[in-house]
């Protein structure tokens, strides 16, 4: 190796100690888990699976690996709305899951694609303005939060709403009890990627605030930021070793837009970040996990880049992001002796007893 790259090396390797060097850490554990990461990373992809009936069963193509052997206690499916989540047990963490699913950006292009010269052009215009477009649309809609303690927090009223107005909250509350009530007082882990990260940090502030449950943590992946300063200073205090991962130069995590001449207005994110990026000289290029400072908003990590990308919003830790549905929320199912409820909205709850296998409940029905 010729001493330019012995320098090159020694550079990146100095790059490397120091921004490891910003890891900050708790009384009790490190902020961030990237073992960790990587397991909520692989249960939120699954929340894309279209088949309803192997995501329940836990059969589906993304259901294994880290996430082997969990067990769905609740899949809740708001078809009006285009929502999904679901809550089951971790037996290999010994806790409860709770993973909302966000929009389905992918499928945008298949179904309105159209069949004329320059096709592809036009499906990903498609793609980028249905990421962009649900999080602008509503970016002055924000609504004061009627959290108790929390006076002159704003949050965003589509996300807001959709996680408390529509039949998400109901079911997964519900699930997290019935898998208390067997498995005991066990943690709780929210996760979600895109707009699904947005539920998923509504949903594990309202468990602390408004039910009081204990042993939740947060971490979410590509999420848009949800309200205003006051909003994210109150979300600190009741979930301090919150994580929000970002990507690179994912564009979600960059809306709706951030304004610092306006404080008491604009939107901002709540610590803590973990910006994935790559650092690196000529030839050497390393893959950092960097964990921002405690403000939501350090200039230093993803607030540094452009954030122009959908491809980095749909790709995590390596992890697809991405819907397998090729229709607009599609919904699909391929047994018909599969318990569910469906109300008079046709939204869909698939529920079953903690500890009881789909097999079990098949031969009990």
């Amino acid at each position: 190796m010729g001493p330019r790259r012995w320098l090159a090396a020694a550079v990146l390797m100095c790059l490397v100690v120091l921004c490891c060097g910003r890891e900050l850490k708790t009384k009790h554990a490190p902020i961030y888990d990237p073992a960790l990461a990587r397991t909520l990373a692989e249960y939120t992809s699954a929340v894309y699976t279209a088949d309803l009936t192997q995501l329940f069963a836990w059969t589906c193509e993304r259901c294994g690996d880290l996430t082997e052997g969990f067990e769905v206690i609740e899949l809740i499916v708001d078809v009006k709305n285009c929502l999904q989540a679901y809550v089951g047990f971790a037996r290999d963490m010994n806790a409860v899951i709770v993973v909302f699913r966000g929009t389905q950006e992918n499928s945008f292009a298949i179904q309105y694609l159209p069949n004329v010269k320059g096709a592809k052009w036009e499906a990903f215009q498609i793609k980028y303005m249905s990421i962009q477009n649900w999080i602008e649309d509503l970016f002055w809609k924000q609504l004061d939060l009627d959290y108790p303690g929390m006076p002159e927090a704003k949050v965003h009223s589509g996300f807001y709403s959709a996680y408390h107005n529509t039949t998400l909250r109901d079911g997964v509350v519900s699930g997290i009890q019935k898998t208390r009530e067997v498995y005991g007082n066990i943690p709780i882990m929210v996760t979600g990627h895109s707009m699904g990260g947005a539920m998923a940090s509504f949903c594990a502030l309202d468990l602390v605030v408004n039910f009081g449950l204990n042993g939740v943590t947060l971490m979410t992946f590509g999420q848009p930021r949800i309200g205003n300063a006051v909003f994210a200073s109150n979300f600190k205090e009741h979930l301090p070793n919150a994580v929000r991962v970002t990507n690179a130069h994912d564009i979600v995590p960059h809306l709706p837009p951030y304004y610092r001449y306006f404080p008491q207005k604009t939107y901002h994110h709540f610590p803590r970040e973990v910006w994935i990026h790559n650092v690196g000289l000529g030839s050497f290029v390393y893959s950092i996990e960097e964990i921002c400072d405690g403000s939501g908003e350090d200039p230093t990590c993803s607030r540094s880049v452009s954030g122009n990308s959908v491809q980095d919003h749909i790709h995590y830790l390596g992890i697809s992001m991405h819907a397998e549905s090729t229709g607009h929320c599609r919904i699909v199912t391929d047994d018909i002796t599969l318990q569910y409820k469906m109300d008079p909205a046709g939204n869909i709850v698939f529920s079953k007893q903690p500890g009881l296998s789909v097999d079990e409940l098949h031969s009990a029905q």
